[in-house]
């Protein structure tokens, strides 16, 4: 769960509780979610009970109803409240953006070292994408294949041998697009270089040149032809002289197949207009058709192979940048919107060239999308590959954290090292230092004294939140001069939601 950013207090911004049934995305859900599941069920059909999980769990994150922390300052006595989350890997934007400052502070602190990175991006066709969506176990294949050929060309260009050099990498799985359609595509984040041994049994660093429009062509025409073969030889994928298909069982005719394949293609779900592209929004003109003169993209057979961000040594602040940016959360609130008509509109990141800037969504065919964007449980999005990889003996040393297969004495008796408690040394970091890292919200520090704050208790108990809350909501009213008998009546979230003249054009 994020926060809301305000001024004031000691040190610059206060932490504000995050209220998710004031989005417009907890909204949405929240009226629409219980219809499009009674939809399905008069068909006769249902989603997987992992998406379910996955909506009903959002519709508890962060509210205090279902629990929540006590967190106190040690001096003035000063309490707040902290509702749990639902760390869900979905669609829900706070924990998405909590695991973002996470997963980029791990690999700019404990996992890249000071040495350049440059970020490979490999879009794939339209039939792949729904293949690694429908068969997630063929992640490993395919991203190992695309491993292999980039380190193989690094290796080359550095002089050496796979016998006498090292690679490394990390890749972060996006599954989704600019327009919330189902996009599993693969950020590369390379050593811009590779590590070999010198003459004292050092691993030293040797930088390759940047990769030329030829050699990224050569590249990504390798890529289609190896990830092709593979498939074939496991049975999904049929090709003659002209012309590619899958081969998928009937069988696997479910809702959540149909949905993995209309967000692919970018074409409705539900309802009357079923099979349909989906409506979009032209407010620019047309970009004319144009050859692309970037020198750092490669495009052949559906394939897409860029390489032309890095960060120098000395940036690691845009480092982290990027390691936010390709581990971002699957849906922006920012970019979401209603229509006055009820529908939602969802702005692109960047308009295409036809002048599209946002798409437009009936609200089940929305929850459709989402729908689509889950992943399966226990299917890692974050690779490790080469010298980063948990069983490497190289990872040990090269990396800052120093934690390896194979760590050496010296490095784990490094002053460094001893300065930190065994806690300190295996610990991510924590809610709070999150909050400060991303957001420079100190919340370990009393905004009112300047005090320690720590956890009381956690509270589960739903008397005990119920007397809580209701407490609560007594002492602000009568904060506002309001008395208890003229307090409105309780109702719950779901109800009078929408008013489509409140709405956003």
């Amino acid at each position: 769960m994020y926060p809301a950013r305000t001024a004031g207090g000691l040190g610059g911004p206060k932490y504000q509780r995050h209220q998710p049934e004031k989005t417009l995305l907890y909204q949405i859900v929240a009226q629409h979610y219980p219809v499009f599941k009674e939809t399905l069920e008069a068909q006769g059909r249902s989603l997987p009970n992992y998406v379910q999980r996955e909506f009903e769990e959002f519709l508890t994150c962060g509210r205090l109803e279902h629990g929540f922390l006590r967190v106190g300052c040690e001096e003035c006595k000063h309490e707040r409240l902290v509702a749990f989350s639902c760390k869900r890997r979905g669609f829900c934007p706070s924990c998405g953006a909590r695991r973002m400052a996470e997963s980029a502070a791990l690999l700019v602190d404990d996992i890249f070292p000071e040495v350049p990175i440059r970020q490979w991006v490999l879009s794939l066709p339209f039939q792949l994408r729904f293949l690694l969506a429908r068969y997630p176990e063929l992640m490993g294949k395919v991203l190992g294949i695309v491993y292999r050929t980039l380190s193989t060309y690094q290796i080359k260009q550095a002089g050496f041998t796979k016998s006498t050099a090292q690679a490394g990498a990390v890749t972060l799985i996006q599954r989704f697009g600019s327009a919330l359609n189902l996009n599993v595509h693969f950020h590369m984040l390379f050593l811009d270089g590779i590590y070999a041994e010198d003459d004292y049994g050092q691993q030293r660093f040797h930088r390759v040149k940047a990769p030329t429009l030829q050699e990224l062509n050569a590249l990504v025409h390798t890529l289609s032809h190896r990830v092709a073969r593979c498939l074939e030889k496991c049975g999904l994928l049929e090709r003659d002289a002209e012309n590619t298909w899958l081969t998928l069982e009937q069988a696997e005719d479910d809702v959540l197949t149909q949905l993995h394949g209309h967000s692919v293609t970018y074409r409705i779900a539900t309802g009357l207009q079923q099979g349909r592209k989906v409506f979009t929004l032209q407010t620019l003109p047309a970009r004319e058709d144009q050859p692309t003169t970037s020198s750092r993209v490669a495009n052949h057979a559906g394939f897409s192979l860029h390489a032309g961000v890095i960060a120098e040594v000395h940036q690691r602040d845009k480092l982290e940048r990027l390691c936010r940016y390709v581990s971002r959360p699957t849906v922006s609130e920012q970019r979401l919107a209603l229509t006055s008509h009820g529908q939602v509109r969802y702005e692109l990141k960047t308009p295409y060239r036809n002048g599209t800037t946002h798409v437009i969504f009936q609200p089940l065919d929305f929850i459709a999308k989402l729908a689509a964007l889950v992943p399966k449980p226990r299917v890692n999005l974050t690779r490790f590959h080469g010298v980063f990889a948990p069983n490497s003996k190289h990872r040990g040393r090269i990396t800052p954290a120093k934690r390896g297969k194979k760590t050496t004495k010296v490095q784990a008796g490094s002053a460094d090292w001893l300065d930190k408690s065994p806690e300190e040394r295996h610990r991510a970091m924590t809610w709070m230092q999150r909050l400060k890292r991303v957001f420079n919200i100190d919340i370990e520090t009393c905004e009112r004294c300047g005090g320690k704050v720590k956890v009381i208790a956690s509270i589960e108990d739903p008397a005990v939140i119920a007397h809580i809350l209701k407490y609560l909501k007594q002492k602000e009213a009568l904060q506002a001069g309001i008395q208890p008998h003229e307090l409105p009546l309780e109702r719950p979230p779901q109800a009078g939601l929408f008013d489509p003249s409140q709405s956003r054009l």
